[in-house]
């Protein structure tokens, strides 16, 4: 009851608790930053979705890939070259800082991309300049990006790349402007173009209460309210996200009335809020990806044997049935069950504790070892409680002599803690953000051609013939050869063992009866645009 007074409180500081015009949201986590570029936290690209444009999206609910910023593009008959015709009239957010002088325009592709792709640009060392989505995806792929007149941008790739489209509507591709990052290196205050937000977007910030809530106000001037798109037109007068990391809290709130969309609830609260006669319980069947990865920094993981004893040692068909409430899935391949590519041959990795003993004293560790093990501390599709996934993998480890201290942090932290290789054994997973199987893969175990990690890849496994099928997946077209590919590239993953799968399950909200509008993404970001309440 603190705990909902405490929100309430914090709501009425800020302005009205939720009524007509106020659209009121509880989010699982904080947003790590305020520039989707510097991010690949599906946490963070709910709020700064509501924020920024990309040139293109995934349709609101579906799969395919939309105009946004851009009306259309072109491919070259090589697939190497795309063009993008870009939407005109479009206007910049105007803020306390800043007032746009012209509406959006090539410049602004120009100069975000050039930001990530050009290591002597101004900005790119800002605020760290870890372009984490770009950097595994784009970098190593992309020749060139070029203004053509001030409403056409071509993309130049080096080979073709099949699901170039798809990662365009990437949440950390959004377009930011070039205008406004100018006026702050003037004036010398280049850091606060990732934390004083400026998009296109149908809502813009209005403040941020750190690790409480963020507030936002209707941008009136929206391409899409200004073009008449219903749905990229603001129809609330403010949005206020709470943040609260306590799935129960979340649900709670959203019975009490104080929350009309709650992100993730316990799956086991799924038969309360059906009950509610306040709340819809909403359903979407989200792709994702779960798994714990072995720290491949430290010496003992390096050793086979004990990665095949720890995948051995778990018993993981009823941490499934436990952690995901009955609605998971069990599977050994990384990419899930909802894409083409699927590898249905690959089961979890037989639970058999003797054999795991067995593997340990091969490995020189008869009487076992320390580690620590990770725990997510938010509730995901791909892990509902990371903390009793956690207990019970401590648990079965516990049984062959290993003994795992369990560690969390905030969500925020421990994404940074995490891509900082400090996990010995992390708990990690992601969302599929656009309907092309590569992107969990090439997100989390692959490494550029420097030999160097991408940012998601915690485990630090870099394997030579995981990577080159990769990219042969994506430099091709044809679907079914892609999907041999594929399948191949997740029995190398699991022949080596370098991280144990979890099962995956419909992502779950609770939603006010009084909303209207509401489409959860299936990929990316659910937008509040087009969104009403009662």
């Amino acid at each position: 009851m603190k705990k909902t007074l405490a929100l309430a409180t914090l709501l009425a500081g800020l302005s009205a608790p939720a009524m007509a015009g106020t659209l009121t949201v509880c989010l699982e986590g904080a947003p790590e930053t305020f520039n989707p570029q510097l991010t690949s936290s599906g946490t963070t690209s709910t709020v700064l979705g509501q924020i920024y444009d990309g040139l293109v999206a995934v349709e609101r609910g579906g799969s395919q890939i939309e105009p946004a910023l851009a009306e259309s593009w072109d491919v070259s008959e090589d697939g190497r070259t795309y063009t993008f015709h870009l939407r005109q009239g479009v206007k910049w957010q105007t803020t306390s800082d800043f007032t746009p002088s012209r509406e959006f325009n090539a410049d602004d592709v120009i100069f975000t991309f050039e930001r990530m792709l050009d290591a002597d640009h101004a900005y790119n060392k800002v605020n760290g300049g870890n372009y984490i989505t770009f950097n595994t995806k784009l970098a190593d792929a992309l020749e060139s990006v070029e203004k053509i007149d001030d409403h056409t941008v071509a993309f130049t790739l080096k080979e073709a790349l099949a699901p170039f489209t798809g990662i365009m509507a990437h949440g950390s591709l959004k377009i930011t402007s070039a205008e406004y990052a100018e006026q702050l290196l003037e004036a010398g205050t280049p850091e606060l173009f990732d934390r004083n937000p400026v998009g296109t977007g149908p809502f813009q910030l209005q403040a941020y209460q750190t690790d409480a809530v963020v507030r936002l106000l209707p941008f009136a001037q929206t391409w899409g309210a200004e073009q008449n798109i219903a749905e990229n037109t603001p129809m609330v007068d403010a949005i206020i996200m709470a943040i609260s990391a306590d799935a129960s809290v979340r649900v709670q709130r959203a019975l009490a009335g104080e929350c009309q969309i709650a992100f993730y609830p316990n799956l086991a609260d799924a038969p309360l809020i059906e009950q509610s006669e306040n709340l819809d319980l909403v359903v979407a069947k989200v792709a994702s990806s779960g798994f714990i990865t072995f720290n491949f920094k430290m010496e003992k993981f390096q050793d086979i044997r004990v990665r095949q004893a720890l995948a051995h040692a778990i018993n993981m068909e009823p941490l499934v049935e436990v952690v995901f409430n009955g609605m998971g899935h069990v599977t050994g391949a990384v990419v899930p069950p909802a894409f083409w590519g699927h590898a249905d041959d690959l089961a979890p990795y037989a639970y058999d504790p003797e054999k795991a003993k067995q593997l340990l004293a091969d490995a020189g560790f008869a009487d076992g070892f320390e580690t620590q093990l990770w725990a997510v501390p938010v509730a995901r599709p791909y892990m509902p409680n990371g903390r009793r996934a956690a207990e019970m993998i401590q648990a079965d480890w516990a049984e062959i002599g290993v003994k795992a201290e369990i560690v969390t942090y905030e969500w925020a932290e421990y994404i940074q803690r995490a891509r900082a290789f400090e996990a010995e054994v992390g708990m990690f997973g992601g969302i599929y953000d656009f309907p092309d199987p590569s992107q969990i893969p090439n997100n989390y175990f692959t490494c550029n051609s420097e030999g160097t990690p991408s940012p998601s890849n915690i485990g630090a496994w870099c394997n030579e013939e995981f990577i080159s099928v990769m990219a042969e997946a994506g430099a091709i077209t044809d679907q079914e050869k892609r999907a041999e590919l594929y399948l191949k590239a997740q029995h190398i993953l699991y022949d080596d063992v370098p991280a144990v799968m979890f099962g995956g399950a419909d992502q779950l909200m609770a939603v006010s009866k009084d909303v209207k509008g509401f489409a959860p993404a299936i990929f990316g970001t659910s937008r509040m645009s087009g969104v009403t309440t009662d």
